[in-house]
């Protein structure tokens, strides 16, 4: 192996090629962890209980969306608003935990247009053993179901106990088995009613909008019974105004959850910004890996040695603005450092020593008065580094001859 080959190696611990599979798995891995959190929700919608349409529990509608695809009606469910825009029947279950305010997007979406509406009933929570079951606790009071009902009718639930055992429709066209502690509201022009002003399917007066007082008609709770089962299929033909399919609304359930930043970030009209963003972080990090080679080693911040003291210092000396009053001072100390090495009598200083310095020119024109003179005058520093280095010639010129 030749020394460049190995100088590499020690330089770079792990193949390029391998870093950059490991950093690109590591990038798809939090690319899917993230769209997984994000529609995890969405994917286990109904399977932790509830009364959605996904939803296998005693009080879910699983089982009727079941029980209608294998009558060859296979329904739709609906995850958005936009997608309740249709002139088919739309089944809304509410629970106990629904937004009113999505309730009220929907009834302003489904205006004009046939809609039932299933009230909550049993007041749950989920079964911690077996995922998707839940434990009932009884009925909710009449208070918490008034407050959903209040938003299609002006009337009440009821608080008698009914004891008939069939339920009957207007004209005699629907019989079907009663709910155990049957849940009714006060109405005299019900189309379903379990004797004289005890409504269960209510038909509101200024929309086409239906109201199933109890959710036992229709929820999987229900259908363990053929004859029940078969009396919900009978409700739905009932209202329903043509053979479109019927569509179950999720947006009360939380698939329509609008308040999520992830999902706001990678879905339309954000999704392009989004991918631009990824883009261009892409681009710098590949520009980087081109631009930058080994890291360069780490440098004292004062070198070692004599040249480096003297750089530092005229650093200093240049950036503090005293070059134009270092020129006599450096004359200075070189009169004495002359006088020094060309044997000046011991104590001469001054005006005395640069005389005695002088007699050593011969007459030259060009002489140490001359050379001092202009370094004592310098006022910049191509100036001040010509005058002492003439300066520094005149002193070695002068003290070979003296040798």
């Amino acid at each position: 192996m030749s020394v460049e080959a190995t100088s590499q190696t020690a330089g770079a611990p792990f193949n390029r090629r391998t870093v950059f599979w490991g950093v690109l798995a590591s990038l798809l891995a939090a690319a899917g962890f993230v769209l997984l959190s994000t529609y995890a929700p969405d994917f286990r919608l109904g399977q932790q209980g509830g009364s959605s349409a996904l939803s296998k529990s005693g009080t879910g509608f699983a089982g009727f969306v079941e029980l209608m695809t294998l009558l060859d009606d296979e329904p739709e469910t609906a995850r958005s608003l936009d997608e309740l825009y249709s002139d088919s029947l739309v089944v809304v279950t509410i629970s106990p935990q629904s937004d009113p305010e999505a309730l009220k997007e929907i009834l302003e979406v489904r205006s004009g247009s046939e809609t039932l509406f299933v009230l909550p009933k049993w007041s749950t929570s989920p079964l911690l053993s077996h995922e998707g079951w839940e434990m009932q606790h009884g009925r909710l009071s009449a208070a918490t179901v008034d407050q959903w009902l209040a938003r299609f009718l002006e009337t009440k639930i009821g608080s008698d106990k009914v004891t008939v055992d069939r339920l009957m429709a207007s004209g005699g066209r629907f019989v079907a088995p009663a709910p155990k502690d049957l849940q009714w509201a006060s109405a005299d022009n019900a189309l379903i009613s379990a004797g004289p002003g005890k409504g269960v399917l209510i038909e509101a007066r200024d929309e086409p909008f239906f109201v199933l007082t109890d959710p036992d008609l229709l929820d999987n709770a229900a259908l363990k019974d053929p004859e029940r089962a078969a009396a919900a299929i009978g409700l739905i033909d009932m209202i329903r105004p043509n053979s479109d399919p019927v569509i179950f609304d999720l947006t009360l359930h939380g698939a329509n959850r609008k308040h999520d930043l992830l999902k706001l970030l990678i879905e339309p009209p954000f999704l392009a910004l989004t991918l631009s963003v990824l883009a261009a972080a892409a681009l710098a990090v590949l520009h980087g890996l081109g631009r930058f080679g080994p890291p360069a080693p780490e440098t004292r911040a004062i070198p070692y040695g004599k040249k480096a003291l003297v750089e530092t210092t005229a650093t200093l000396m240049r950036r503090a603005g005293r070059l134009d009053r270092l020129g006599g001072r450096y004359a200075a100390q070189m009169r004495q450092r002359a006088g020094a090495l060309l044997g000046a009598p011991h104590g001469m200083q001054g005006d005395a020593l640069d005389q005695w310095l002088a007699t050593r020119d011969r007459q030259e024109a060009d002489g140490y008065a001359k050379r001092a003179e202009a370094l004592r005058g310098a006022a910049d520093e191509t100036a001040l580094t010509a005058a002492a280095r003439g300066l520094h010639q005149w002193i070695s010129r002068n003290l070979r001859e003296r040798r």
